[in-house]
């Protein structure tokens, strides 16, 4: 299956073992990471023992044309970040195709985000079959919310889950975004 090699302004390729420093300066930023998980920034060396080949092990045991993809700029090369689509796993999801991504902040809110989500959304529809996709964030993370909804998702719930390790902003709960095929085609 292919996976979306090229937007207007990114190449979406595997992950190999030489991004190893791009992925652990994404992972390990703070700025990144401060919604995601634990909210705390994940050190290189669990990013090279756990993390990165978890990536590269996703290309062989998920369904084809799926996993985590490097994003990077068509012109410069320059590495931004990455975007995932895979049977969705994250809590709180229960189905579906799941859509991810995460950026360097330094590319932030010059629209790679929304445009590789619309890809990566055009892509399951129309290549993989999927029926829903569906993505989750904090309630507080505004931003993320706004690319599912310019990815055409809408929201779906509110809910609210204990975490081992709260994070500001998780008295706010989490929200789930779903988009599925029928309404997607309804839209293009």
């Amino acid at each position: 299956m292919p996976i979306p090699t090229e937007t207007t302004r990114m190449l979406l390729r595997r992950f190999t073992e030489d991004d190893l420093d791009d992925l652990a300066a994404l992972h390990g930023d703070p700025e990144v990471m401060r919604r995601i998980d634990d909210g705390r920034p994940v050190p290189r060396a669990v990013v090279e023992r756990e993390t990165l080949p978890a990536l590269l092990r996703g290309y062989a045991e998920l369904p084809p044309g799926t996993g985590c993809f490097a994003a990077v700029e068509r012109g410069s090369g320059e590495f931004l970040g990455w975007f995932g689509l895979q049977p969705a796993t994250s809590v709180g999801l229960s189905g579906g195709t799941e859509l991810g991504y995460r950026l360097r902040p330094a590319v932030w809110g010059r629209g790679f985000a929304t445009e590789g989500a619309r890809a990566l959304v055009r892509l399951a529809f129309t290549e993989l079959g999927a029926d829903r996709v569906v993505a989750t964030t904090m309630t507080a993370n505004t931003a993320s919310r706004r690319v599912m909804e310019k990815a055409g998702l809408h929201h779906v719930r509110t809910f609210f889950e204990e975490w081992p390790d709260a994070i500001e902003g998780a008295e706010h709960g989490d929200v789930e975004y779903a988009l599925t095929r029928e309404q997607w085609l309804e839209a293009v």
